[in-house]
């Protein structure tokens, strides 16, 4: 149904069905909606492990137990942002959206590591840990700012779209 997720519209026809179908009557999910609501449950496990592969491979990269943190840290508050931006716009968070916050992720750990790649650097020259860290947002804020602006104007076109398929583009813009 156009404007609602498909777990809206399953959860619509489960009331429906507890409403109507007399007591003796059950029914079963099939196909995709039965595949999609098998694997609703295993999405945060998937998740959780990515962020532990994730962060050992960082751990490896950066020799460091601590760098990987820091890294990581750009993930829960791009994501909140995205989460804030969706709720202001009333929109709900489909399959469109997850491609984004997949995006988003990508996005706000490469700017992180970009900064703590470069701080680490400046600290092996001889800087403080605050010196680096300045000299280092200081340097790399153009360049990240560039990114995020011209990512941001490529998708705007998106987030007001409009006509058949509208909704699916304004999820992944958002």
């Amino acid at each position: 149904a156009p404007g609602f997720s498909s777990g809206q519209a399953v959860a619509a026809m489960e009331r429906a069905a507890a409403n109507v179908l007399p007591r003796d009557f059950g029914y079963e999910w099939t196909g995709i909606t039965f595949q999609e609501l098998k694997a609703g449950s295993i999405a945060s496990v998937v998740f959780g492990l990515a962020i532990v592969f994730v962060f050992l491979i960082l751990a490896a990269q950066y020799e460091s137990w601590a760098m990987p943190f820091m890294v990581l840290l750009a993930v829960p508050l791009a994501l909140f942002g995205a989460f804030v931006v969706l709720l202001l716009r009333g929109m709900q968070i489909d399959v469109y959206s997850q491609i984004g916050f997949v995006m988003l992720i990508g996005l706000a750990a490469k700017n992180a590591i970009l900064i703590v790649e470069f701080a680490r650097r400046r600290r092996e020259e001889g800087l403080t840990i605050v010196e680096a860290s300045m000299e280092a947002a200081r340097l790399r804020l153009r360049p990240i700012l560039m990114t995020a602006f011209a990512f941001i104007l490529g998708v705007l076109p998106l987030m007001f779209a409009t006509g058949a398929g509208a909704a699916s583009r304004q999820s992944i813009g958002t």
